[in-house]
């Protein structure tokens, strides 16, 4: 994995807008035009080697928490717990997932957290990089068959709905990546002959009558993706509805147990020493000082604190952190001319699919951190 300077494409910023890649420059740069990561194929190989191996180990860890009712370990409250399970017997589909990746002094990926919920960077994983890699490295492959597994798992989808019912992709209000992510992974369901309809998280009505959520439009709204985390979803003001299981949601229920950072330190436990897992606790005893606290609900980097020698020299703001921390060994991002850099491993339908790089100029990933293409030596 190696660092490149490249040439800038000219008028690079209308093309994107052409694309529908409209917050390219969100926080003055977000899309890192005029550099580049380079990887061998074995690096990739061991990439994709690794993100099958922990969607195994995800997976099994799914089962183990529901089979051994460990729920009050990730603060997940019980009156949940049903939903969940059932959700998980049921086999529920998942549409993707990202692992984040560092690597160890050998070399190895190992993996940071799990966006198992609501990972964004895919529009840009998926077709972005692929134009800039079609126009820059022609001769080149990339890391990247995100757009093609989408197409694959939304027409598993298609096949365990009712056809002529509506699939409902829906976020916040003002959020440009967000709406920009659901409405890339709604045109890709249309293009499976789904009928893919927007709404917001605020436009969705229920009924205490029926029992029902509802469109603006008065439409029983049935199966829905939502690019909103479920431990939101849950809290608002007619979440609990959502228990009744009127309404299918994409991402499935089981979701919050991987979403969830508390997953680490029992991965930890069920795999101990693994070479692409890192050390992860319920308290920071056992790493000496030197270690990165995560909250068990946080998202972009918000509410982390990286510790060296017992002292804290690195903090992030947010709102997370009342359901309890993870304390992981500090593992240091590798640094290509002072950006840290991470890895984002894309699993979409179960399967290892591509992969996207961020870059910061400090040790903690955030919404602002820079995306950087890729492609393949030869």
């Amino acid at each position: 994995m190696n660092r490149r300077v490249v040439k800038k494409r000219d008028n690079w910023q209308h093309e994107m807008e052409e694309l529908g890649f409209t917050f390219h420059s969100t926080g003055g740069i977000y899309w890192n035009e005029g550099v580049c990561y380079v990887f061998t194929e074995e690096e990739i190989n061991e990439l994709e080697r690794v993100t099958m191996e922990l969607h195994e180990m995800c997976m099994d860890a799914v089962e183990r928490i529901i089979d051994g009712n460990l729920f009050s370990r990730l603060h997940i409250p019980e009156n949940y717990e049903d939903y969940i399970i059932k959700s998980f017997r049921r086999k529920e589909r998942s549409i993707y997932g990202r692992f984040d990746f560092s690597f160890d002094l050998r070399g190895n990926p190992c993996l940071l957290e799990y966006n198992a919920d609501t990972p964004t960077s895919l529009f840009e994983s998926s077709v972005v990089q692929w134009v800039w890699v079609q126009e820059i490295f022609p001769r080149h492959d990339q890391f990247n068959s995100i757009h093609e597994k989408l197409l694959d798992v939304f027409k598993a989808v298609s096949t365990e709905m009712n056809f002529r019912v509506p699939m409902y992709f829906s976020c916040v209000r003002d959020y440009d990546e967000d709406m920009v992510t659901v409405e890339y992974l709604r045109d890709v369901a249309i293009q499976t002959g789904l009928d893919g309809r927007h709404i917001f998280i605020e436009d969705i009505g229920h009924s205490a009558e029926t029992g029902k959520f509802y469109d603006t439009e008065g439409q029983v709204i049935e199966y829905m993706f939502k690019l909103y985390p479920w431990e939101w979803l849950l809290a608002d003001e007619f979440g609990s509805h959502v228990l009744n299981g009127t309404l299918k949601f994409y991402e499935p229920p089981w979701k919050m147990i991987l979403s969830n950072k508390a997953v680490l330190a029992l991965l930890w436990e069920m795999y101990p020493n693994h070479p692409n897992l890192i050390p992860t606790y319920f308290e920071p005893g056992a790493l000496g000082g030197n270690y990165v606290k995560k909250p068990f609900f946080s998202r972009e980097g918000s509410n982390v604190s990286v510790f060296k020698g017992g002292r804290v020299v690195e903090n992030t703001d947010g709102t997370y952190g009342v359901e309890g921390f993870v304390y992981q060994e500090l593992r240091p991002l590798r640094v290509f001319s002072e950006s840290h850099a991470v890895v984002g491993s894309w699993v979409v339908n179960g399967l290892s699919a591509g992969i996207g790089i961020r870059e910061d100029d400090c040790p903690v990933t955030k919404n602002t951190s820079r995306f950087v293409p890729h492609y393949i030596a030869l």
